[in-house]
């Protein structure tokens, strides 16, 4: 007999009135999905992982992982982590033609079964179907209607549910998923304008989102599917800027969240909450968002700590006199190789991009840190950091809060430990607002 999915007790809670919810770590940078399990032992409670459909797809994507390969790393982490399986939720982001869209609807929607029907037949339990956006074949002055939308995203729906049953012929207890919907969505990644004109989701429009997707399930054949879809994507005003983030609102945002109280069933899912403090992101929870979804800020907090190491590195290496990685170089040299990832997004004068490349909040530089020289590099440093342990007096300076805990003796100092704790400060903010624990007790 299936095990109910724990990321239903979302719902229950939060119409309860409960302020619980559960952040989604978006990202398959190891790092981060390391302190994720870390962070999750440490508060006996439980982690969301999610991939998009950049970073994970039926052909690797741009980590190169399959759906099955990132769900056993991420077991395998959580493993080592010491954290027990059933608090590891698994999802996948942006699930649909994102990265085929330049292709005619029905081969895009080949793709998108393929890689929805891999994601569930792997064991992911939370999908974000996501047909948002425009393929070659739509008029591109014209607005995506919510029906055609919808239609994409029953279509997926379907086979989700097909694979599930797959599934279930090979383990009787695997969880059904949950879904993911609506059609408000924000660029995966980010916006790539500079002012992007970002408006709250009218409740309307939501409203006219949750109908259309209901009567396509309904169309579809799968109605008994809707029973599992616990939430729907609008903007309630926040996104990530180079230089900072829209803060939420919630004097904005107030008649788009008093509008989920019209619904039993479902709750919010907020998309680019980086950045957002602790205490805006514990207001979205209170006001109806029940999943917070943050990748750039995660990886950002990554590349704070491993330039922060850089910096030690070349004070020691004066002292030492040894060769030291060169990972912002590295770093640099592969975006500039290969500007696609980052280019688009970033506007300015030539220093003001270069600028951009290394510190910009939409953190365009996780894409490359798969990159083979990247990756040695980084591997050079952590290296020589090992060789030549980081004195207290540096990691004074450049990582206070990490020194201060080696002092307490609730850290190691280790480089991969240092970064690793500079990541979990930027998760455990979202634990603070989110009170994750409650759906696993």
């Amino acid at each position: 007999m299936p095990k109910q999915n724990p990321l239903l007790n979302i719902v229950s809670l939060q119409k309860q009135g409960k302020a619980v919810a559960i952040y989604s770590c978006c990202s398959s940078n190891s790092f981060v999905i390391k302190a994720a399990m870390e962070t999750a032992k440490k508060q006996n409670s439980c982690v969301l992982i999610e991939s998009t459909a950049n970073q994970v797809d039926q052909n690797g994507g741009y980590s190169g992982m399959t759906p099955k390969d990132f769900y056993e790393f991420c077991l395998q982490e959580a493993e080592n982590a010491g954290l027990d399986k059933d608090r590891v939720f698994l999802g996948g982001d942006h699930l649909g033609p994102l990265t085929v869209s330049s292709k005619p609807e029905k081969e895009a929607m080949e793709y998108a079964k393929t890689l929805v029907h891999d994601y569930v037949r792997a064991g992911f339990t939370k999908i974000h179907i996501d047909t948002s956006m425009k393929v070659a074949d739509d008029d591109p002055n014209t607005r995506l209607s919510d029906e055609i939308i919808a239609r994409r995203g029953a279509t997926l729906a379907k086979v989700c549910e097909e694979a599930y049953q797959e599934l279930l012929e090979e383990n009787p207890e695997a969880i059904h998923p949950v879904y993911i919907v609506g059609s408000e969505v924000p660029i995966p990644g980010g916006a790539q304008e500079e002012s992007s004109g970002m408006q709250v989701t009218k409740p309307q429009d939501f409203r006219n989102t949750v109908a259309a997707f209901e009567k396509a399930f309904e169309d579809m054949g799968i109605k008994e599917a809707w029973n599992h879809v616990i939430a729907a994507v609008v903007q309630p005003g926040v996104e990530e800027k180079d230089a900072g983030c829209e803060e939420y609102d919630r004097e904005r945002a107030k008649d788009l969240m008093a509008s989920i109280k019209e619904y039993d069933q479902i709750v919010f899912e907020g998309h680019s909450t980086d950045y957002q403090t602790k205490y805006k992101l514990r207001e979205l929870v209170e006001d109806g968002v029940g999943i917070l979804k943050v990748g750039p800020g995660l990886t950002y907090a990554a590349r704070e700590g491993i330039f922060s190491l850089c910096v030690i590195e070349e004070e020691l290496a004066k002292v030492y006199d040894f060769e030291t990685s060169h990972f912002k170089e590295a770093l640099d040299k592969a975006m500039l190789a290969n500007p696609g990832k980052w280019q688009p997004y970033y506007h300015g004068t030539e220093k003001e991009i270069a600028f951009k490349r290394q510190y910009s909040f939409s953190d365009r530089c996780r894409y490359y840190f798969p990159v083979k020289e990247v990756q040695d590099a980084l591997n050079k440093l952590i290296s020589n950091l090992r060789e030549h342990p980081v004195p207290l007096p540096l990691l004074s300076q450049y990582m206070p809060m990490q020194y201060t805990m080696v002092r307490e003796g609730t850290l190691k100092n280790d480089p991969e430990e240092l970064i690793k704790s500079r990541i979990a400060y930027t998760i455990e903010e979202y634990t603070f607002a989110s009170h994750q624990e409650e759906l696993v007790r």
